[in-house]
């Protein structure tokens, strides 16, 4: 459930006007409900209550500091994926002892990090990895935490660009290899072995890949207890959320119009893999992002111009591909509302940004009710993957982002100067 809803008309954010937060702070902006993190992560903590579990926030997905400080109030670890994300954590007021370190690519200075905070664990994605940590912990006099991330090689069957568990992707060890890594990795002296992880994709909105991959995944995990005394499972993230017909106008919820549609909920999720993890008796981590963030977030940008150009009819908005790309990226979908309802006929729109790119694109050829220049629109479901894949392309600014808790708002990141985009930057000496 999701806490955007029309009020009289106009569109709101808890209990905060989204019109009256533009007129404040301008836009393109940003808008997090406060209430919508907290109920998508307190309906997953709750459906798993049978397990002993920890959700760590995939904050790849959304690493503004009032967003993540919202979820370490709660309780939540953070699943990080470089150096700069554990000092987010920090930085936000969350404990680094309940962060795991992912990805396939980690530093030598990261690594030294993420052991001088304490980390809970690293995912280890390959063994040269595994030899790395282990002589950097060596020289550090520490023991490393560490748990191999098993490429199950199950098709997720989601976007090829986020699809993690098959043997086509760059992630993991195969899972035939799995048992060979950690006889070799309980030889080395500054490593403990205190887990197993897996993560097949993103954005799954059925819960068979996940039933599948842990039915293939916990006896290994059963063995690796029994011979290696790990402690925890990590099944990864995933889990999806609905991107169309996000809103209804005064209608039911979107959780209530969509769960009779045979679609993945917490609910489901647990029912289902609840009674495959309990026999194992291990610790169970999870790491969403998009499901705790997605449908948390909005962003609300100003038709510029309305232009028709033959059969076409374009709204050009002052927010573009630079502000959210994932249309353009993964030719998403977003649904797109007026700020002010309106009795306009809908009419095929392309809502396109202002950069010079074709891609800038929000949507072609969408029924939407037809805008005029200086109507608001809000992007829904646009908290996951929006502002943290931002740039400055075209030497435009970086928008604001806003936190509402109730009647509340704040600011939780400023809008970017024009000025700040180049302030790192230099001419060469000879050309003073």
């Amino acid at each position: 459930m999701h806490h955007f809803r029309y009020v009289r008309g106009r569109l709101y954010c808890e209990g905060v006007s989204v019109e009256s937060l533009t007129k404040q702070h301008g836009s393109p902006l940003y808008i997090y409900s406060a209430k919508t993190l907290t109920d998508n992560f307190n309906r997953l903590h709750t459906a798993l209550s049978p397990l002993n579990h920890l959700i760590c926030f995939a904050m790849k997905s959304n690493s503004n500091l009032g967003v993540m400080r919202t979820l370490a109030d709660l309780g939540g670890g953070f699943d990080t994926v470089s150096g700069g994300e554990i000092q987010r954590v920090i930085a936000a007021g969350g404990n680094p002892r309940k962060c795991v370190f992912a990805g396939v690519g980690k530093t030598e200075d990261e690594i030294v990090f993420a052991l001088r905070k304490g980390i809970y664990c690293f995912n280890v994605e390959s063994e040269p990895e595994l030899e790395r940590i282990n002589r950097i912990a060596g020289k550090l006099k520490k023991i490393a935490p560490v748990a191999i991330r098993v490429n199950p090689n199950v098709d997720a069957k989601t976007h090829k660009k986020i699809t993690t568990g098959t043997y086509d992707n760059k992630f993991g060890i195969a899972f035939e290899k799995i048992a060979g890594v950690y006889a070799r990795a309980a030889k080395l002296k500054h490593i403990r072995l205190r887990g197993l992880q897996m993560h097949i994709g993103s954005q799954l909105t059925q819960v068979k890949p996940f039933a599948d991959a842990v039915r293939k995944v916990a006896p290994l995990a059963a063995k690796l207890k029994t011979k290696h005394n790990i402690e925890f499972l990590s099944i990864g993230g995933g889990i999806g959320i609905i991107y169309e017909d996000a809103l209804a106008s005064g209608q039911a919820t979107w959780w209530e119009r969509k769960e009779n549609r045979d679609l993945l909920t917490p609910e489901k999720y647990a029912e289902t893999l609840v009674p495959l993890l309990q026999p194992l008796g291990l610790k169970v981590l999870l790491e969403p992002g998009r499901f705790i963030s997605g449908n948390a977030g909005i962003l609300v940008s100003r038709v510029e111009y309305v232009k028709r150009t033959g059969k076409k009819y374009f709204a050009i908005v002052d927010a573009a591909m630079n502000d959210l790309i994932r249309p353009a990226f993964y030719e998403s979908f977003h649904e797109i509302v007026p700020v002010k309802q309106t009795k306009n006929r809908p009419i095929a729109t392309d809502v396109v940004g202002g950069i010079c790119e074709t891609g800038d694109t929000f949507c072609k050829d969408r029924p939407i009710p037809r805008v005029e220049e200086g109507d608001l629109v809000a992007m829904l479901s646009a908290g996951a993957y929006g502002f943290v894949m931002a740039g400055t392309y075209n030497t435009r600014p970086m928008p604001t982002e806003v936190l509402v808790n109730g009647k509340k708002s704040a600011v939780v990141r400023k809008r970017q100067k024009v000025k700040d985009i180049w302030a790192g930057e230099a001419t060469a000496p000879w050309q003073k």
